[in-house]
């Protein structure tokens, strides 16, 4: 009892950190029962479903979408509406995908002059790794690092203050310009913004902020005072808008407003008002005597004059 095995290992040794798919010796692991397909099945790479740098949902995206009929959406829109996961995360793993060559996506013009975002499924890489695409929806947010500015000498004599810095530019690139009305009645512009609000429960992309909602409103109010209807201004700005993810909802909705401007309505003429007919003073009817309006020639009433004429 007091002899020790040399040879026995001290504890139980488990697969190696570098080859986690190796088979254990203790008789665990996966067993393949496999049922041959005759239809509806695809052939998928081992390369792909067993890579190291891809995570799960990009490996069962990338399957996903090398099983779908040739002319499927498969935009980020369309799958989040498939899966439970969010836009958010279906964007990284296609830009997962992409980066690797398992996916490319190309914007083609179609023959009606819209421009689409066409998705090319690779089952086999054969570019080298390159950077995706920015699909609008980052992974997570990254804060850019501050550069470092060194310290500015001061000018000027010693003991006075040195001058201000330059203003700093704003990041923001200001919206396109916009129509403007030739009224501005405050019941005009808040039928404006009130049709600008309301944009968001047709489409959740085009929710605007206030200072947007201030710089549309005139461009509104512009279509609407030359008898544009409501209905048919919200129509002119919610059609056809692209599947991708809309970074500037305003700047596209201020392009519209520019691009899409009717003409003024044609110029109509007041028509003349016609005079009211004359009002004659009473007067008494010589036949009977009851009161009656006529010019001062007659001198009997309308039943006086049919008695006169049997």
């Amino acid at each position: 009892m007091g002899t020790q095995n040399p040879s026995a290992p001290s504890r139980a040794q488990s697969a190696p950190a570098d080859n986690p798919t190796r088979p254990r010796r203790h008789g665990g692991g996966v067993i393949h029962e496999n049922t041959r397909h005759t239809t509806r099945f695809v052939v998928i790479g081992n390369h792909l479903v067993q890579h190291r740098e891809l995570s799960l949902l990009a490996i069962g995206l990338g399957c996903h979408i090398q099983s779908l009929p040739t002319g499927t959406g498969a935009d980020i829109k369309s799958l989040a509406a498939r899966f439970p996961e969010g836009p958010t995360r279906i964007a990284a793993a296609l830009r997962e995908l992409e980066a690797h060559g398992y996916l490319r996506r190309e914007r083609v013009r179609t023959s009606t002059g819209r421009i689409v975002t066409r998705t090319v499924s690779c089952n086999q890489p054969k570019t080298p790794r390159r950077e995706p695409a920015d699909t609008g929806c980052p992974d997570r947010p990254v804060r850019p690092a501050r550069p470092t500015v060194p310290p500015r000498p001061a000018e000027g004599p010693p003991g006075q203050a040195a001058p201000p810095h330059p203003p700093r530019t704003g990041i923001r690139k200001a919206l396109p310009a916009v129509p403007q009305p030739s009224c501005t009645a405050p019941a005009l512009l808040q039928q404006a913004t009130d049709l600008l609000t309301t944009l968001r429960r047709h489409d959740p992309r085009l929710l605007l902020s206030e200072t947007d909602t201030a710089h549309l409103a005139p461009g509104v109010a512009a279509w609407l005072e030359r008898d544009v209807a409501s209905t048919a201004v919200r129509q002119a700005l919610i059609s056809d808008l692209p599947d991708d993810p809309l970074r500037r909802p305003a700047a596209l909705l201020a392009h519209r407003l520019t691009e899409k401007l009717p003409p003024p309505p044609p110029f109509r003429a007041p028509s003349a008002a016609t005079p009211p007919p004359p009002r004659h003073e009473l007067r008494n009817c010589d036949g009977c005597d009851h009161a009656f309006r006529a010019p001062e020639t007659e001198a009997l009433c309308r039943d006086c004059q049919r008695r006169s004429f049997r």
